[in-house]
């Protein structure tokens, strides 16, 4: 079936009220939480969204800190489209795709401030924690861009530090100390198809949507990034709207954790 032959049959069940799956418009599918799947991260987490499985791991060194931010420490975040999870990735360096779900939970972190970096600074201008979180999918059936971000907080969640003499780390070991993370910023990806927004996207409608949005907010209703996809430019009125039902659909993620 072409592309434009499933776009007109999303379009037409939409105007139904309906989506592909049954669900309503603003519905999401099940979504899991499982910390600690990894023994060899310092913290990891496993989301489900319906058949969307997407895992995190942090992994904590001792790096020295940016001449420019000498008493912070440092914030990276990698992901990994892995074949195994769909038939449109391919082995080897990060694609577009992968540069942007890493690029867009990356910034949900920095500019919410979830984590306090001044509290990983070890010695101004000679050590810091530098916290380096890995994103893998397992299974696309949709949305990944929320399944990311979610696991990535839950991750964070559930990260310990090791124990550090101060010369070297011993990773068999840990102390017990959580991460100094204040805030939950939790992306919600909204679809526009036709004159229709919904959350929570099948692959079948990712791959048929007109404009989309990505919103990252707060618990306390704060917007911290904003990250728009697709062909068709959206007007003033729908980002209002595709805010709106972000900001709906954040709580309901944000307490699965």
């Amino acid at each position: 079936m072409s592309k434009k032959a499933v776009r007109d049959h999303i379009i037409k069940v939409l105007a139904a009220g309906i989506r592909l799956d049954g669900r309503k418009i603003d519905d999401y599918r099940d979504v899991q939480v499982t910390y600690g799947v990894s023994n060899t991260a310092e913290g990891s987490a496993l989301v489900r969204i319906g058949e969307t499985e997407v895992i995190a791991g942090v992994k904590l060194s001792v790096e020295t800190p940016f001449p420019d931010t000498p008493e912070e420490g440092i914030i990276m975040v990698n992901a990994e489209l892995l074949p195994i999870s769909s038939s449109r990735f391919e082995p080897g360096p990060p694609g577009i795709e992968a540069i942007e779900l890493s690029r867009v939970v990356d910034r949900g972190l920095r500019e919410s401030k979830a984590l306090d970096v001044k509290k990983l600074c070890i010695k101004k201008g000679e050590k810091v924690w530098a916290v380096s979180v890995d994103i893998c999918t397992l299974n696309d059936a949709g949305n990944l861009l929320d399944a990311a971000g979610l696991a990535t907080i839950a991750a964070l969640q559930d990260a310990v530090f090791p124990t550090y003499d101060g010369i070297e780390i011993n990773y068999k070991e840990k102390t017990g100390e959580k991460l100094p993370l204040s805030k939950t910023p939790i992306p919600i990806t909204v679809l526009k198809i036709g004159s229709y927004f919904i959350v929570d996207p099948l692959q079948e409608e990712m791959l048929a949507f007109d404009s989309r949005l990505t919103v990252t907010t707060t618990a306390e209703g704060n917007i911290c990034s904003l990250q728009k996809g697709g062909d068709v430019a959206v007007k003033v009125e729908d980002v209002a709207k595709m805010i709106d039902m972000a900001l709906e659909q954040a709580d309901m993620l944000r307490g699965k954790l």
